[in-house]
């Protein structure tokens, strides 16, 4: 087990000069959720920050799932936006895609390694998962027939950094950067990149919305048209990949003749 828990805060801050996560990284050995620290922030009027652990104990991911956190081997990161940014009924999820878009990138800017997305945004390795996204959001309602407006976001995301090995039970499904690149990897580098990164997608939410966003997470993911999948919602279904709807969603052409539309994730390959 890789275990060296130093951590370099400066590194970081001269990694990100210049971005909205400038001078707002803050560190901490063990923390139950830096989703949670980061919503709790944003709740008390906070306008942006990152909050990065060493440890979590109730890491979370999406559907309710918990997240493997072993001290130092992984990256456990958690980023509060508040970009102006108009939420159209049922595309908050855009903000998911940039954030697995960002991750992506930053993995291999930072060590080489290619990601690839399975929808909506869990990170795979050669076929076996190494991380994770969980983006949790507050919307203000449009008044007098305006656009809803996003009041602020929470990306949370945990990458599998330097672990050597999984419990039995994820042995078969799980993988880090180490086991792949086959030596340690640098947190403070993965962390500069992926706030870089993060930092341009959210701005071009911004200035030009959505543009090109559906097409770009298409092209990074080899799960988006053309792969067979069961999907565990909706009473479970199998069936082909068939491209994304246009607020994001995933379109599975089923075994039934149905073309189903995915709401929560839940996609396995088959």
């Amino acid at each position: 087990m890789f275990t060296e828990l130093g951590f370099d805060v400066a590194a970081v801050e001269a990694g990100i000069a210049g971005t909205q996560f400038a001078g707002r990284v803050l560190h901490f050995p063990a923390v139950s959720s830096t989703n949670v620290l980061a919503l709790e922030a944003a709740q008390q009027g906070a306008t942006g920050g990152v909050w990065v652990a060493d440890e979590q104990s109730a890491g979370r991911g999406r559907g309710r799932h918990t997240w493997h956190s072993v001290a130092g081997d992984g990256l456990y990161v958690s980023a509060l936006v508040r970009p102006q940014l108009p939420i159209p009924m049922g595309r908050a999820l855009w903000i998911s895609l940039a954030a697995g878009l960002a991750a992506q990138a930053a993995v291999s800017e930072s060590v080489g390694l290619p990601l690839d997305i399975r929808w909506p945004n869990d990170l795979i390795l050669n076929g076996r998962k190494c991380g994770g996204i969980l983006v949790e959001t507050a919307v203000a309602p449009g008044e007098d027939g305006a656009e809803a407006m996003l009041r602020y976001a929470v990306i949370g995301v945990g990458i599998n950094l330097n672990h050597e090995a999984f419990p039995e039970e994820l042995k078969g499904v799980a993988t880090s950067l180490r086991i792949d690149r086959g030596e340690a990897v640098s947190r403070e580098a993965v962390l500069s990149a992926l706030l870089r990164e993060l930092d341009g997608e959210i701005r071009g939410l911004v200035e030009e919305p959505g543009d090109g966003l559906l097409e770009r997470f298409s092209a990074a993911s080899s799960w988006v048209r053309g792969k067979r999948v069961r999907v565990d919602e909706g009473g479970g279904y199998t069936g082909l990949t068939d491209g994304l709807d246009s607020n994001g969603f995933l379109r599975v052409a089923g075994d039934d003749g149905t073309l189903h539309i995915v709401l929560s994730g839940g996609v396995r390959e088959i």
